[in-house]
């Protein structure tokens, strides 16, 4: 492609002339460079791509993108901008020829529940006859394709590099988890969604490496009333009306007991042989359609009324949404276990003070026996919310196996003694079993009819992360070969 068709509509000084440039590629990590490629030098948490051009340039890269002076022989053509991270999500959108702009783009910030509303979106409209593809924490899915990604919002190359090929594979609609990650480093910089969600917010993020405050991080959630045509926002949510706050976008509101364009009421919660379900109305306009879906719960209810605002802004009709929804599932998001116990296993990915307080509020409602909690905390990942997740899983729990959870390249004993400061704030009852497979075995042991084990903070995950190697871990496997030991 021609250097000048990357650069169309990018402010920029350049060491040389771009007219007669080609280039095969956009890169911005110094390990791909190869002759022909453009180099995007991107500032990061850990180092700055603008200290490894001349290793790029000796590796045949001639075209650079920086926001600094780069000592480089004179062949070498530098593209000068402001800011590189804006400038790669322009110039990558450029040289995938601006894919996003040919989908009905969804995108879905908020601090929980944006995978279960990406799926329970994805469930709807493929039950309406389009094709979708997702973007977020569990992966990238593109037809029956499944990449992993290492960021729940991808870096922008990616970003438009997913939708170019959900294009090209006959996909029309477009869903992605937007993180406040993504906002705060440009990674959607650019785009303009058709149709934005808000679901809730609460302090996350919060430390080194994320958001320095929670100002910081409401700021950078509220960057999608920028980027989208529209926003639907939860009306009940705590800080609401922060969120809309100079909002610069139409808003629409869900709620369960406000004045809002939709609302519901009667959730009805009951134990099913396919698990925990819960049944409610959906009022629009005045009229009334019952609703089930298959997840529990009140957070489950405001999850599916949100996609359901979504899809009702582009017609779908109630049948495809409840036949969608009918359907919906997302791996390790409150996930039973299929086991022949008198007790129920629930696999869920809560991994902060927010979800967690979510969880028991759901589990509490089908009054269990017991509530046994198996969880730890990650590595490298801010310590309040190690504190918190001790006190709220230590306050609500009857049992605590406090255990490993990614410890990173972190010791697991440090990420215990930092849970137990929160932990001893409370009454509640706790062992310590560092191995996370001997807490899931401790617990199936130690459980009786009537309880709820909850295995806390995997979710999806296929992995332990240890030291930079993630070894296979499958929650459910565990569960099935920990059953299975005990009968012995």
């Amino acid at each position: 492609m021609k250097l000048n068709e990357i650069l169309k509509g990018i402010d920029f000084t350049a060491t040389g002339t771009i007219e007669s440039v080609s280039v095969d590629n956009i890169i911005y990590d110094s390990r791909k460079a190869a002759p022909g490629l453009i180099f995007v030098c991107i500032k990061g948490f850990k180092s700055d791509g603008h200290t490894y051009a001349k290793d790029v340039y000796n590796k045949g890269v001639r075209v650079f993108a920086a926001s600094e002076d780069l000592d480089l022989p004179n062949d070498a053509l530098v593209i000068k901008v402001a800011d590189t991270r804006k400038f790669l999500a322009l110039a990558s959108a450029n040289y995938f020829e601006h894919p996003a702009d040919k989908l009905n783009t969804i995108a879905i910030t908020g601090t929980k529940g944006k995978t279960s509303i990406s799926f329970m979106l994805k469930s709807i409209y493929e039950a309406a006859g389009h094709k979708v593809g997702v973007i977020g924490s569990t992966g990238i899915y593109i037809g029956d394709k499944f990449y992993d990604s290492a960021n729940s919002t991808p870096e922008s190359y990616l970003l438009h590099q997913y939708y170019r090929e959900m294009l090209d594979n006959g996909c029309d609609t477009a869903i992605i988890e937007a993180t406040s990650q993504g906002f705060k480093l440009d990674r959607t910089f650019g785009l303009k969604f058709n149709t934005g969600i808000f679901s809730n917010l609460s302090p996350d993020h919060i430390g080194e490496n994320e958001h320095k405050d929670f100002d910081e991080y409401l700021d950078c959630k509220k960057m999608i009333f920028n980027q989208c045509k529209k926003v639907i926002v939860n009306a009940d949510a705590e800080h609401f009306e922060r969120i809309i706050d100079e909002s610069k976008c139409p808003i629409l509101t869900i709620s369960g007991y406000k004045n809002a364009d939709f609302t519901f009421n009667s959730p009805q919660f009951s134990t099913t042989d396919r698990g925990l379900s819960t049944v409610f109305n959906c009022i629009e306009n005045n009229n009334s359609t019952e609703i089930s879906i298959n997840t529990p719960g009140y957070f489950s209810v405001y999850n599916a009324m949100l996609a359901i605002s979504v899809a009702r802004c582009d017609n779908i009709s109630y049948d495809s949404i409840k036949h969608g929804l009918s359907k919906a599932f997302v791996k390790g998001r409150m996930e039973i276990v299929p086991t022949d116990k008198d007790y129920t296993v629930i696999i869920d990915f809560a991994h902060n003070e927010f979800s967690c307080k979510t969880l028991f509020e759901t589990i509490k409602i089908y009054n269990p026996t017991r509530i046994i909690s198996v969880f730890g905390c990650g590595g490298n990942r801010s310590k309040l919310r190690r504190y918190a997740m001790g006190e709220v899983i230590g306050a609500n729990s009857d049992l605590s196996i406090i255990t490993s959870d990614n410890s990173r390249f972190e010791k697991v004993e440090d990420i215990i003694d930092d849970i137990l400061i929160g932990m001893h704030k409370t009454d509640g009852k706790y062992i310590i079993l560092p191995k996370r497979r001997d807490a899931i075995k401790e617990a199936l042991r130690t459980a009786s009819k009537g309880d709820i084990v909850l295995l806390i903070g995997k979710g999806h995950e296929m992995y332990e992360e240890i030291e930079g190697v993630q070894y296979p871990f499958d929650e459910r496997e565990v569960v099935f070969e920990s059953l299975k030991e005990l009968r012995r």
